[in-house]
């Protein structure tokens, strides 16, 4: 539950049971479309060989063009609250998706917006949705993400965004109590922020009703369409008001972004400010390695190295992830573990801990990491090779972000 009266709320994230697996009957009413379930984000693909050359390469850190904002935040048309909020956390001078979206979505144009993860896009689109709301007492948000992680993520912008406007809200997503759920939508909230699957649950139920939201965000659509989501987004958007602003963000606009985005907007504005790969950035480099027992101990001589700051390990298993967890801890590292089979508490923790220094070392798997955003991670290492050469992109995209330059390193047998 989320009110942006009161954002001490209580209950907002109760772990309870959610329903991963299950079917879905619903039949979008306009197109025909069903919601598909994909647990985890999508089945088990088998994996690519990647020749062990393309891990190895040099940082080539691209400095971004300095960048001049036209505006203020207190220069846009919002509501002098939001104004307040903004100037509350900080946020005086906007980034450049920030401050080349803002303006444009206040006119209520549809928004196709392309930048890196980590540039300000949550509060490019944040600052206009609340603000519309405010603006429009009729008016009600849907904000679609991918993973559960990264609708907290937004939801916790939100409020520190609409502190005390008396704007409410709902989080819809998986391992999280749907009792609560259901009681935060009787309430009617103006804005409400979920992944696909679950929100696809509460519109089967009838408990979710999409035909008076006017104005829908889908963030990361890139990510999305890849975990197997691209049905259940497509009956989401079958069943939204047909006179909406819809925002679309993605780091990629491929083929099949292109054609989504194209079916359900109405004149897009396109704000292009992708910079170069986020792995331009890392130093990347193998570690080499014959038999189980030399793989860790060259594990162990990395972690303890002085440079290693903040580390995220990915393993491709959650029973790997769980084992090397238990064994880090048993060498005296302060290292979590984020995997599908934690709860939803049990993964915020663990996030919130990493976050904030408790523990240097974060190991999970590649689902599980989606959507985290964490912008001082010196390292990242892939102690089991990454199932696609996308997949290893965005593993060590994590690193070497906001301008710095971060490290990669993967364990290859010979």
């Amino acid at each position: 539950m989320s009110s942006y009266t009161n954002t001490n709320s209580n209950n907002r994230y109760r772990s309870g049971p959610s329903r991963p697996g299950s079917r879905s009957n619903f039949r979008s009413g306009s197109g025909g479309r069903s919601f598909s379930r994909r647990p985890n984000g999508g089945n088990k693909r088998r994996g690519q060989y990647i020749d062990p050359a393309r891990f190895v390469k040099a940082a080539c850190p691209v400095d971004a063009d300095e960048y001049t904002p036209t505006h203020t935040f207190q220069d846009f048309n919002v509501a002098d609250k939001i104004k307040q909020n903004l100037s509350a956390i900080g946020y005086t001078v906007p980034t450049p998706i920030q401050d080349q979206t803002i303006s444009i979505a206040l006119t209520g144009t549809d928004i196709i917006g392309i930048a890196d993860t980590g540039t300000g896009k949550t509060a490019a689109f944040a600052v206009p949705i609340l603000s519309r709301l405010l603006a429009n007492p009729r008016s009600k948000a849907l904000i679609v993400a991918p993973t559960r992680e990264l609708a907290q993520q937004i939801e916790q912008e939100c409020q520190k965004i609409g502190r005390n406007t008396g704007l409410f809200g709902a989080v819809l997503i998986g391992g999280s109590s749907m009792s609560y759920q259901l009681r935060d939508l009787k309430r009617n909230p103006r804005i409400v922020i979920g992944t696909p699957g679950r929100i696809g649950d509460h519109v089967e139920r009838g408990t979710l009703k999409l035909q008076n939201f006017d104005i829908v965000t889908l963030d990361e659509v890139d990510r999305m369409l890849d975990m197997g989501f691209i049905n259940d987004v497509r009956a989401i958007l079958d069943k939204l008001a047909p006179q909406r602003q819809s925002y679309f963000f993605s780091a990629t606009l491929d083929p099949k972004v292109r054609s989504l985005i194209q079916s359900f907007s109405n004149e897009p504005r396109t704000i292009m400010l992708k910079n170069a790969q986020a792995s331009e950035n890392v130093n990347q480099n193998v570690v080499k390695y014959s038999g189980n027992s030399e793989k860790m101990n060259k594990l162990h001589d990395i972690l303890n190295d002085i440079e290693v700051k903040k580390v995220i390990v990915f393993d491709e298993t959650q029973r790997g992830v769980e084992r090397l967890s238990k064994d880090l801890v048993a060498k005296g590292f302060k290292a979590d573990n984020i995997h599908g089979g934690k709860s939803q508490g049990q993964r915020q923790r663990a996030l919130a801990r990493f976050k904030r220094s408790e523990s240097k070392i974060l190991i999970a798997t590649d689902v599980a990491a989606r959507g985290i955003d964490v912008k001082d991670i010196t390292h990242v290492i892939n102690y089991s090779v990454p199932q696609s050469y996308d997949d290893y992109v965005h593993r060590v995209g994590r690193a070497g972000r906001m301008g710095r330059v971060g490290h990669a390193l993967t364990f290859v047998s010979h």
